[in-house]
């Protein structure tokens, strides 16, 4: 683990940052450097950015503050990095509701082939089910469970993975009849925004539940999805306010290239169209 000094500080003793959670650890200058090279930033950008952000660490210090710095750093030298390196926050900013984020679910299923229903109650065994997402096609029935956090720092835990569990053996029993065609569930996943704790994946490798979060499983993990179908939220646009995003996201909007489909939503929200052909920019750096 690094440790940094500043003039503020004895020598010898460690920088302790507050996590988004509130609980405090010392600075791991090691985190900053993956989440800066898993945004596709250069190696000798990062250590460029490293070095600006060690040198004005201050002790308990909030790690979102370190972040809107590095940020403030990056997009000033590598926008379209910076653009990546903003996702996971993105995420969370799709809130305060959770229904955003379920259409956002539903939108990556489309994006790779599935047709997709939202909100459904559906019948099992021995219950009815109040389903977020249900994505098929001709092969495959997928019922998802949604979980959204507007905090990174908040983990989604074993006893939702334990009701998950439960929830999609019931739904297993039943046939159902999407597309045309008689179908029995074929994969039910439990997917959120953020990480699952420790418990909560040592559960699901044993019990074989389907999970996946934003840096779970190692490949194919939310991440790894939106950036494949390039299928990044509508609130990772540096070029909209906060009011924008909220005004993009009441009509419906939840991803970028949704909005070129649509570029008269922003007409109709008054973006002159000088800022539009910015957003246009924006998302085409993605």
């Amino acid at each position: 683990m690094a440790v940094v000094f500043t003039k503020n500080q004895k020598i010898g003793q460690p920088i302790s940052v507050v996590k988004s959670n509130g609980e405090r650890e010392s600075f791991n200058v090691l985190k900053l450097e993956h989440s800066l090279l898993n945004a596709g930033v250069s190696p000798a950008i990062s250590q460029k950015i490293i070095q600006v952000v060690q040198g004005e660490l201050v002790d308990g210090m909030t790690t979102a503050e370190i972040y809107r710095h590095a940020f403030f750093l990056l997009h000033k030298m590598e926008k379209t990095s910076a653009l990546r390196y903003s996702l996971r926050r993105a995420l969370s900013e799709l809130g305060p509701s959770g229904f955003p984020f379920e259409k956002f679910v539903a939108e990556i299923f489309k994006a790779q082939g599935y047709q997709v229903e939202t909100d459904k109650m559906i019948k099992g065994y021995c219950a009815e089910h109040e389903l977020d997402v249900i994505a098929y096609n001709d092969k495959k029935l997928i019922m998802t469970e949604v979980k959204f956090h507007n905090q990174n720092g908040i983990k989604t835990d074993l006893k939702v993975a334990l009701y998950v569990k439960a929830r999609f053996d019931d739904l297993r029993k039943m046939h159902y009849h999407y597309g045309g065609r008689d179908m029995v569930l074929s994969e039910g996943l439990l997917i959120t925004n953020t990480k699952f704790t420790k418990s909560a994946i040592s559960y699901a490798m044993c019990a074989g539940v389907g999970m996946i979060g934003w840096n779970y499983p190692a490949k194919g993990n939310l991440h790894d999805l939106i950036v494949e179908n390039k299928m990044h939220p509508i609130t990772s646009l540096i070029s909209l306010s906060a009011d924008e995003k909220k005004y993009l996201i009441g009509r419906g909007f939840v991803i970028c290239s949704t909005v070129m489909e649509k570029l008269s939503v922003l007409q109709e929200g008054g973006f002159s169209q000088k800022r539009i052909n910015d957003i246009i920019e924006e998302i085409k750096a993605f």
